[in-house]
């Protein structure tokens, strides 16, 4: 039982999702940061105020102190506005470029040494890098 615990933990997917998740606090602690000491400030002078997280209005005896939302929403802008930037966005172009899959036009065949789908025109299978000769006239998939 011991045994299976250790590889449970040393899983790599459990690994990697713990890191994820250490380095993503420690980012959102840099973006929090920079949003409430420069990005905020910047916005609220702009506006008339010297910082967000002082706003507030009272109805009824509540006070509703809103400042500290709009400091969370733009953190949370900024945040999203970065991992889109740079990392979805990279991340898609790297992926692009290094795709394998058939274009949808293209006719295939089936490699005779590892099954998978090649174009008609392949004189080497990509994914086994078995030669695999011209396609036979007439074949089309």
């Amino acid at each position: 039982m011991l045994k299976d615990f250790r590889q449970f933990l040393l899983r790599g997917n459990l690994v990697d999702l713990a890191i994820a998740v250490v380095i993503g606090a420690a980012f959102g602690a840099v973006v929090t940061a920079l949003v409430s000491d420069l990005v905020t400030p910047l916005i609220a002078a702009i506006g008339g105020k010297p910082d967000f997280g002082d706003l507030a209005f009272t109805i009824n005896s509540s006070k509703f102190a809103y400042g500290h939302f709009l400091n969370a929403v733009i953190s949370f802008v900024i945040i999203a506005a970065v991992v889109f930037f740079f990392v979805v966005k990279p991340v898609n172009a790297l992926m692009e470029r290094f795709q394998t899959e058939k274009a949808v036009d293209e006719p295939t065949r089936e490699c005779p040494a590892c099954l998978s789908q090649i174009p008609n025109a392949a004189r080497r299978c990509a994914f086994c890098t078995e030669e695999v000769g011209p396609a036979p006239a007439g074949a089309v998939a």
